[in-house]
């Protein structure tokens, strides 16, 4: 299976990147291949790095606005115009996705496959790691919008909310 990882390009805290890197390493294990947003700096950096050491392969998928600080060590490196081809090809090379922490970056990513989600263009797995309650209030506008008549459907059928990477793996695997 190929597993999209959007998040961070920032240094983090350990809070948030040892549950994240210990996903990665479960799906490395598995013998699944990882997808990202192809860069060597912060959490980006530290997911390829852990994928490598256990053996994962590596597909990073970035922009030419990026490729000085472009993960050249992946398996393959695609380097795009656009954000917007990014993303599509994040999504077009994946089988599931995971949301790690990020910023608005990572948000963007992940309401776009969510709303694709919505309209039937794809039915891939998005499962959002939810580290010391980062998406909790995600989680609540979602229920929000669902309440509020602004969601045709349940939210949970777009997105799981896991609280650990073992909830998450567990995800993957159904």
């Amino acid at each position: 299976m190929n597993v999209c990882f959007f998040c961070s390009a920032m240094e983090l805290e350990e809070k948030y990147t040892k549950p994240a890197l210990h996903l990665v390493e479960k799906v490395a294990k598995a013998g699944h291949t990882i997808v990202w947003g192809g860069s060597k700096k912060g959490l980006m950096h530290q997911v390829a790095d852990t994928a490598r050491n256990f053996g994962g392969k590596l597909v990073g998928i970035s922009m030419e606005r990026f490729r000085d600080v472009a993960y050249h060590d992946a398996d393959e490196l695609v380097i795009v115009k656009s954000l917007g081809e990014r993303k599509f090809m994040l999504l077009d090379r994946s089988d599931a996705v995971v949301v790690l922490v990020g910023g608005i970056g990572t948000l963007d990513e992940a309401t776009e496959v969510l709303e694709l989600r919505k309209h039937g263009a794809h039915s891939k797995p998005i499962i959002f790691l939810n580290t010391d309650n980062f998406y909790e209030g995600l989680h609540m506008q979602l229920q929000r919008m669902q309440n509020d008549g602004f969601l045709p459907t349940d939210f949970k059928g777009l997105a799981h909310f896991a609280n650990t990477p073992e909830e998450a793996m567990r995800h993957l695997a159904s």
